[in-house]
C-alpha cells in the first residue's frame, strides 16, 4: 500500500490496489463541501470519471480503471486546493477538476489559482488557461480586446477585476457600457426615463455585479457615481480618467463606435472591449466592427487581444456542445 499524496495533514490519498483508492478527509468542513449535500458532488464526479465512489465516515473509496481512479485523485486535489483558497466547492468546480486532469494540464492548479479574484461574496478562479491569461491581461494592460462565444467568462471576469480594483481604490470609477441593440427582436417603445429605457440592455452587467458584490453594496456605488452603467452612445466626447471601462457586446458596435470608445482612454485608466463575433444583432451584420478592430489593432504591443473558443465555455456543459454544433453547420455551409 503506497501513499500517493499527503498535504497539510488535512487529507490523505492512498492506493489500495490497481483499481482502488482510499481518501481520508481529516477536516469536517472540507469533507462537507467536498461531498456536497446528499453526496451530490461525489455522484457528479462518479458520472464524469466513470468510477464508483463510496462515502462512509471520513473515508471515500474510489473504484474504477487504473487511469480513471488517478483522474479522481487529481480532481480531489484540485477541489481541496479550491476549498482552502475560496472556502467553497461548486458544481462547476467538479467539471473543471476533471477537465483539467483529462487535458493533462499538470500545472493547472497553479495557473487557475495564480489569478484568483477575491470579491465580498465569492472568489473567482480561472477555469481555463485562456481565462488565466485574460485575467492577467486585465490587470496588466491598459486596453484589452476579448473575442469568443457566450459562456467563456469575458464579461463576468472583466466586471470582477474592475470592481475589485475599485474596492482596492486603484481606480475611482467603473464604467460599464454596451450598444443598445435588440437581440433579434423588435421591442418597440420602452416607457420611462433614460435609465429605465437602457437598463434592459444592460441587465447582464447588473447580474454580474450583484452576484459578486450584493445588491446593497452595488446600489450604493451606483448612487454615488462610483459605478456608472450607460449605453455606448453616452461615451462620445468624454475623457475617461482614473477608471476601468468595459464595452460589452461589442459585436453590435461599428468600427467607428469602437474607435470612439477606445480613444476615450485617459490617465490611469483601463478599457476592455468584449464580444462574440458570431452573435451580431445589427440589421447589417457586415457593419460589426469587433473583428475589424481586432485586425486593425493587433500589431500594437500595448493592446492585448484574447480569443476564446468553445473549450473555454464555463456555463452548463451543453453550451459548449451547442456552440460546436452551430460552428459545424457554419463550416459545412462555407
Amino acid at each position: 500500500m503506497s501513499e500517493i499524496s499527503k498535504i497539510d495533514k488535512k487529507f490523505t490519498i492512498k492506493k489500495i490496489d490497481k483499481e482502488t483508492l482510499n481518501i481520508q478527509i481529516l477536516d469536517n468542513n472540507l469533507l462537507s463541501s467536498l461531498v456536497g449535500e446528499f453526496n451530490i458532488n461525489l455522484k457528479h464526479l462518479e458520472k464524469l470519471t466513470q468510477t464508483n465512489l463510496f462515502f462512509r465516515g471520513n473515508s471515500i473509496t474510489v473504484k474504477g480503471s487504473p487511469d480513471n481512479i488517478l483522474v479522481v485523485a487529481e480532481a480531489i486535489r484540485f477541489l481541496i486546493n479550491k476549498f482552502f483558497l475560496t472556502n467553497t466547492i461548486e458544481k462547476s468546480d467538479i467539471i473543471l477538476s476533471v477537465n483539467k486532469e483529462s487535458n493533462n494540464e499538470q500545472d493547472s492548479n497553479v495557473k487557475s489559482f495564480a489569478q484568483l479574484i477575491k470579491t465580498p461574496r465569492k472568489s473567482v478562479i480561472a477555469r481555463s488557461e485562456k481565462q488565466s491569461n485574460y485575467i492577467k491581461a486585465l490587470r496588466e494592460n491598459d486596453i484589452v480586446l476579448a473575442l469568443g462565444p457566450a459562456g467563456t467568462g469575458k464579461s463576468f471576469l472583466a466586471v470582477s477585476v474592475a470592481i475589485t480594483m475599485l474596492m482596492e481604490k486603484k481606480v475611482e470609477r467603473v464604467i460599464l457600457s454596451r450598444p443598445a441593440v435588440e437581440a433579434g427582436e423588435k421591442l418597440g417603445f420602452l416607457p420611462g426615463d433614460m435609465k429605465e429605457k437602457v437598463d434592459p440592455y444592460l441587465r447582464p452587467l447588473y447580474d454580474a455585479l450583484y452576484e459578486l458584490f450584493g445588491f446593497e453594496k452595488i446600489d450604493k456605488k451606483i448612487e454615488s457615481g462610483e459605478i456608472e452603467i450607460a449605453p455606448l452612445a453616452f461615451m462620445r466626447g468624454r475623457t475617461l480618467k482614473n477608471c476601468f471601462a468595459i464595452l460589452d457586446e461589442a459585436q453590435n458596435a461599428t468600427e467607428t463606435q469602437i474607435k470612439m470608445f477606445l480613444t476615450r482612454i485617459g490617465e490611469n485608466s483601463k478599457l476592455v472591449v468584449n464580444g462574440d463575433p458570431t452573435q451580431v444583432d445589427l440589421l447589417n451584420k457586415s457593419h460589426s466592427g469587433l473583428v475589424k478592430s481586432k485586425n486593425i489593432l493587433s500589431h500594437i504591443d500595448e493592446i492585448k487581444i484574447i480569443e476564446f473558443d468553445h473549450t473555454d465555455v464555463v456555463r452548463h456543459p451543453l453550451v459548449s456542445k451547442i456552440i460546436k454544433a452551430y460552428q459545424k453547420k457554419t463550416d459545412d455551409q462555407s
